[in-house]
């Protein structure tokens, strides 16, 4: 999910970090809390998440080299298989193109390979949604309010609350807001901000700058599922000896299609080379 790779994002970055809480804490809404919770059996429930798609995605990140690849992408449930299509807006040169059906035909012949690789990110993912999971526990919540079709509900870290992994510590700096769909109970996006400085070790590893970002955005597709539409990440700092610190990602997902819910590998390369 788009959600999980900003989380991973994040955690790779501030890993470490201290936020210093006031002691002048509001109330948190039960209201908002039993929305969330909802929200989240939602996002945690397989059989919620079944259906595969062939999308166009557009992604510029630390993945692409910083170019902006245009991919044809399709989901199995061995992982998703890629086709590159296009970088920075111009279509990729004969050599390429060859260079791109080889390395599918490679995974079509070699689906086990092919389905670690994309185990590990999937691990990956599932690892961030746990740490999306902490908003029911480590986090107070804003009365909700109605945007658009949104219920919108604001976050912030609960000062009782103590991270017991590097991982929760990061998450648990964020102050942001979730907004779920009203007549669903899914997650529509989710935003978060670093409201101030974040130290890294104690400020002897370096400092993660206010207004650091990151956003998810769902959309509801073909057969009722919520997809990842849209994903930034703006992650800005400086390490020791000033080197500079960045994470930038932006992902859009659109175009989506449904496919068979077993597509296999090979289906899924012949589909995209044809």
């Amino acid at each position: 999910m788009g959600v999980g790779r900003s989380a991973v994002v994040l955690a790779g970055l501030l890993a470490g970090a201290i936020q210093a809480q006031s002691s002048d804490v509001a109330p948190s809404s039960d209201v908002a809390r039993r929305i969330v919770d909802t929200m989240l059996t939602h996002e945690g429930d397989p059989a919620e998440h079944r259906l595969k798609y062939m999308y166009l995605s557009e992604e510029r990140a630390e993945r692409t080299g910083g170019h902006l690849w245009t991919e044809r992408v399709v989901e199995t449930p061995m992982g998703k298989v890629r086709l590159l299509l296009a970088e920075d807006g111009k279509s990729l040169s004969a050599e390429r193109q060859a260079a791109e059906k080889a390395r599918l035909t490679d995974i079509a012949k070699h689906p086990d390979a092919f389905q670690k690789r994309e185990q590990a990110m999937k691990n990956d993912e599932q690892h961030a949604e746990q740490m999306l999971a902490l908003l029911h526990k480590a986090f107070l919540f804003d009365e909700p309010h109605t945007e658009g079709s949104d219920l919108r509900i604001g976050f912030r870290p609960d000062p009782a609350y103590q991270p017991k992994t590097m991982e929760e510590k990061v998450l648990h700096s964020m102050s942001g807001a979730v907004l779920v769909d009203e007549r669903t109970n899914q997650l529509h996006r989710i935003e978060g901000k670093i409201p101030s400085d974040v130290s890294l070790g104690y400020g002897l590893l370096g400092t993660i700058h206010a207004g650091s970002s990151f956003s998810t955005e769902h959309a509801m597709e073909q057969g009722g599922e919520w997809k990842d539409a849209l994903v930034n990440t703006a992650i800005e700092g400086k390490a020791m000896l000033f080197k500079e610190i960045g994470r930038n990602e932006h992902v859009v997902h659109r175009e989506f299609q449904r496919m068979s819910d077993s597509i296999n590998v090979a289906d899924a390369v012949a589909l995209l080379v044809r």
